[in-house]
């Protein structure tokens, strides 16, 4: 089979992927020479993502899924800039990890502040179930890595959460999107206690793993 025969048949998430990357390195690229720092970007994401909760909150799923998405590419250009410029550091990997949780939080705030003032107390309920289990992603990860070496199972991570939540805008399905964030959310956070267990019972402790308390 030709090279081209053989193109014509991968699935069009390569394609979706190969075309994703283009325009990230394209951005990456532009946003490199403007000479900003890269933790500039980490807080603009921040408040791009605080516009996006503030259209959500007024009920503007549209208009917020577009935010989102610029929000999106400010999220994973920070890093991409800091090595595109030589400026990866131990603190602004920090800040930007720390934001990402102020992003996440605010977005849902939004949708709560939405379903409490139509009066949808059920959805409002869904809301937060679904922030407090996206939040619960990222901190059984943070837990289980002061354990053992590494706690990437699962699926629900920030990346596929945010690409859900500009689907529920853009297709004004976001009741939806919710039940499935929180639900696959929790199955990740009971998947990553379970897997972090099995690691502490084969032996695959870190040293002085469990020597601090969490705060």
């Amino acid at each position: 089979m030709t090279t081209s025969g053989k193109n014509l048949k991968r699935p069009i998430t390569h394609w979706i992927g190969e075309g994703g990357g283009w325009l990230l390195r394209h951005v990456v690229g532009g946003l490199a020479a403007t000479g900003l720092t890269p933790n500039t970007f980490t807080f603009l994401g921040l408040f791009v993502n605080a516009m996006g909760a503030a259209l959500f909150a007024l009920g503007r799923f549209r208009d917020a899924a577009i935010v989102l998405f610029i929000a999106g590419f400010l999220d994973m250009a920070d890093g991409q800039v800091a090595r595109r410029v030589g400026r990866v550091t131990a603190v602004g990997a920090f800040l930007d990890s720390t934001l990402d949780r102020y992003s996440d939080l605010a977005l849902y705030m939004g949708l709560v502040v939405y379903y409490t003032w139509i009066g949808r107390p059920f959805y409002m309920a869904l809301a937060a179930v679904a922030m407090a289990s996206s939040f619960m992603v990222s901190y059984a990860r943070a837990g289980a890595e002061s354990l053992i070496p590494s706690c990437k199972v699962g699926f629900m991570e920030r990346p596929e959460r945010l690409v859900l939540l500009i689907l529920g805008g853009a297709f004004n399905r976001m009741a939806q999107v919710l039940w499935v964030i929180a639900t696959i959310s929790t199955l990740t956070v009971i998947h990553r206690v379970a897997y972090t267990w099995r690691e502490l019972r084969a032996g695959h402790a870190l040293p002085n793993a469990g020597a601090s308390s969490a705060p």
